[in-house]
């Protein structure tokens, strides 16, 4: 069959042919892609489930869960943790079968979770724009496996797709599912702050959130704890030193590989973690949650400013959570490999909503991905090591993640942008055509995508030629 070509604003761009297209938007080719990926991630574990072995985390997770049934004393109830008080319950459900299945019953619900989240994106198969953002997140999933399949970012990621998938019809709901996610792990709070910021369902999501949060805590006060250990995951992070992988940490990671005196890479034994230190390393690690704090106030302030001239915008709402998701990542002294799963979710929901517009971070975020694999676990120990090369890989990850982190600032400043300064860009921009090009970039419309998206903040898909287009929020 020919290939079809179309002029775009970005030059020429191939389509795909009818026969390429249904394939890849058939329901049944997309449930044969996650039977087959899942099975594949079970073969290669059932030697593990049979003799009870727990990877990675998962041996942790399962410590816990034994202990505090043995002792009676609950981490993040009765004595302090690490996790907010809801890590919990995906421990405890693991566990439900005694601690031989525990591994397995992780992996099953690990598995229940990523079907819901291809399931909400395709409206059940229903809705062709989601492919797109489920294959992309199928990908993911199997190159971040090594982290997915054994953390609770593996639980936490599918949460944060469906709600936000969600939001517009069901925000309460959403709200719900934000909170539980945050009170799992906290990241999912930089969602939250980006749908007050930028969407008129902030009040919903708010209630949602907040009959969670309070029940939450309530239970916590009614089995014997008390508010310090219930927030104890907060104060648990403050005396951490520089964690290896952390963007922060890569001068000093340098320093060490080099050999330059005083600079060492060494093993954390009470957090389990590998670490860095040398001069300056210490002053370093006490501004980093100052940094972030400053940060994520200066996103809000910007995202409550784009709102202004582009109110109820998924385009707004998504941007928005990216740049407050990298900046939990970018400005964090800790930088396990599991934070991509952070960032991976928005970026799902951003290619839900507008393939086209979205290209860019999905291509950065799969080359990410692909790094933070490389470098955990495959190239951990020569890291640790100092390995050149290692250095070198871990080093152009970090600077890919402030790029996606820059790339997110600037979209959520161009929405910010005051009408008369897009007017003027143009003039400039749009060249023999009188800048209908750039008007169209500027103002919102995307080139032409594979599929028509649907929203969350009150898009509306306008079929033409079926090419894709929609229009703009109102």
């Amino acid at each position: 069959m020919s290939r079809l070509f179309r002029m775009t604003d970005d030059g020429v761009e191939s389509v795909r042919t009818p026969l390429e297209r249904d394939f890849s938007q058939r329901p049944l080719t997309l449930v044969i892609g996650f039977l087959v990926l899942h099975g594949v991630f079970l073969l290669a574990l059932i030697p593990s489930f049979l003799g009870g072995a727990a990877i990675g985390d998962l041996s942790l997770y399962r410590a816990w869960v034994e202990s505090s049934m043995d002792t009676g004393i609950w981490r993040g109830i009765q004595a302090p943790w690490v996790y907010p008080l809801g890590a919990i319950a995906p421990m405890g459900l693991a566990d439900s079968l005694g601690p031989l299945l525990f591994p397995l019953l992780w992996f099953l619900l690990t598995v229940v979770l990523n079907a819901l989240s291809i399931a909400v994106l395709t409206d059940f198969g229903r809705k062709a724009s989601g492919f797109t953002a489920a294959w992309w997140w199928l990908l993911v999933i199997f190159i971040l496996s090594p982290v997915g399949l054994f953390r609770l970012e593996g639980i936490v990621a599918p949460l944060v797709i469906i709600a936000l998938v969600l939001l517009a019809r069901r925000p309460i709901l959403a709200g719900v599912l934000l909170a539980v996610a945050t009170w799992i792990k906290v990241w999912p709070v930089a969602v939250i702050l980006a749908v007050i910021a930028a969407g008129r369902h902030w009040l919903a999501v708010t209630v949602g959130a907040a009959i969670v949060s309070l029940g939450i805590v309530g239970l916590g006060l009614g089995l014997g704890g008390s508010l310090m250990t219930l927030t104890s995951f907060v104060s648990d992070q403050s005396d951490r030193g520089l964690q290896l992988e952390a963007p922060i940490s890569t001068p000093w990671v340098w320093m060490a590989a080099l050999g330059r005196p005083g600079s060492i890479i060494f093993q954390n034994t009470s957090l389990a973690t590998r670490e860095v230190d040398g001069q300056g390393a210490a002053a370093a690690a006490a501004l980093m949650t100052p940094l972030m704090l400053i940060a994520v106030t200066l996103i809000f302030a910007l995202i409550v400013s784009a709102r202004r001239r582009e109110p109820d915008s998924a385009d707004l709402l998504m941007h928005g959570a990216l740049a407050l998701t990298c900046a939990l990542v970018v400005f964090n002294k800790v930088g396990s490999p599991q934070y991509m799963l952070w960032i991976a979710p928005v970026v799902v929901v951003g290619l839900f909503h507008d393939a086209q517009r979205w290209r860019t971070p999905s291509y950065l975020v799969l080359a990410i991905a692909v790094m933070t694999t490389l470098i955990f676990p495959v190239f951990y120990m020569p890291l640790a090591a100092g390995n050149i090369g290692a250095v070198l890989l871990l080093t152009v990850r970090n600077a890919l993640l402030v790029v996606l982190f820059g790339w997110a600032v600037w979209r959520l400043w161009r929405l910010a942008a005051p009408a008369v300064t897009a007017a003027s860009d143009l003039d400039t921009a749009g060249g023999g055509r009188g800048g209908q090009g750039s008007a169209r970039r500027l103002l919102g419309y995307p080139a032409l995508v594979s599929a028509g998206p649907s929203s969350i903040a009150g898009w509306s898909p306008l079929s033409i030629a079926d090419t894709g287009q929609k229009t703009l929020p109102r």
